[in-house]
């Protein structure tokens, strides 16, 4: 049929971004020289003080959701919560990193379908220093409080990218969800006007009018939310907008039910963690307990 025609061109196209992206990880690694060098390996020093913080509450004995609410400024009922993530040094330097990538000649990719200008980190090399450490050690222990029901406790993969709005280029983004259990969502920088996100239902159950709420980006914090809330991004009215956005993926959640097409998932082979699905094989006992207690 058609359908399954269209079905296996998109596995196909799926496959050779793959290889693309490992390519181009190839060259840059071989060909790049960065401005900051120190920014790719994650360090305490880059984290504010007030999330090493909140960490160490949550990482404590008898932590628990209300005792974490403290810490965050919640907005609506939609579990969208901000808080400090990084430092102002650590975001600047970070972002010159980023321009100075973006105005060499390396190979570069687009971050996802709908974002055209912007830096897939893993080819940049900073998953295993950074973006690991980073989920594992710190977004982990907050997450499980957060969202226990999403996989918040086994998140177990990432996605991560930086996206960049300015007059000229990208100047917002339509409403959609991610492709993730929980979002983080980090603002850099520079300095800009406007440009905030706005959020609407959850994808799986849209009211007949949905009720948008609008949060404005501040630097250096960052934005948790579910992957399955409807948002998007308004359109900038001055100068340029740098984010960092982490998909986190629990493949607990995952293996079981689609996000995006809120099905059984059919899986297909891929090299390591395929948009966060994992596929054990059929006649494999489980060495292991599973910690992530999902209902």
């Amino acid at each position: 049929s058609v359908v399954s025609l269209q079905i296996e061109a998109e596995v196909q196209r799926r496959k050779q971004l793959i290889h693309q992206s490992a390519e181009r990880r190839a060259i840059i690694s071989k060909c790049y020289k960065p401005k900051h060098p120190e920014v790719y390996t994650l360090q305490d020093s880059f984290l504010a003080p007030e999330f090493l913080e909140i960490v160490r509450f949550c990482t404590s004995p008898g932590a628990d959701l209300q005792g974490l609410l403290r810490y965050l400024e919640s907005f609506s009922d939609k579990r969208i919560y901000r808080l400090p993530v990084f430092t102002e040094e650590f975001c600047q330097a970070f972002v010159d990193e980023l321009e100075n990538f973006e105005q060499s000649d390396m190979p570069k990719g687009r971050p996802n379908t709908m974002n055209n200008y912007g830096v897939l980190l893993n080819e940049l090399g900073m998953d295993e220093p950074f973006l690991t450490p980073l989920r594992e050690r710190f977004l982990r222990p907050i997450t499980a409080l957060l969202y226990p029901e999403l996989g918040g406790a086994c998140l177990d993969s990432h996605k991560a990218f930086v996206v960049k709005y300015s007059l000229h280029e990208d100047l917002d983004l339509s409403s959609h969800y991610d492709n993730a259990e929980v979002t983080l969502n980090v603002s850099l920088g520079k300095e800009f006007t406007e440009g905030s996100l706005y959020f609407g239902d959850f994808n799986q159950d849209p009211s007949p009018v949905p009720q948008y709420v609008e949060v404005e980006h501040v630097r250096a914090q960052g934005l948790l939310h579910r992957g399955g809330q409807i948002h998007g991004a308004l359109p900038i009215a001055s100068g340029e907008r740098w984010n960092l956005i982490v998909w986190m993926r629990s493949s607990a959640i995952r293996n079981q039910l689609c996000p995006m097409c809120n099905r059984k998932p059919e899986l297909v082979e891929a090299e390591g963690f395929g948009d966060g699905f994992t596929e054990p094989l059929r006649e494999e006992v489980p060495q292991t307990v599973n910690v992530c207690a999902l209902g």
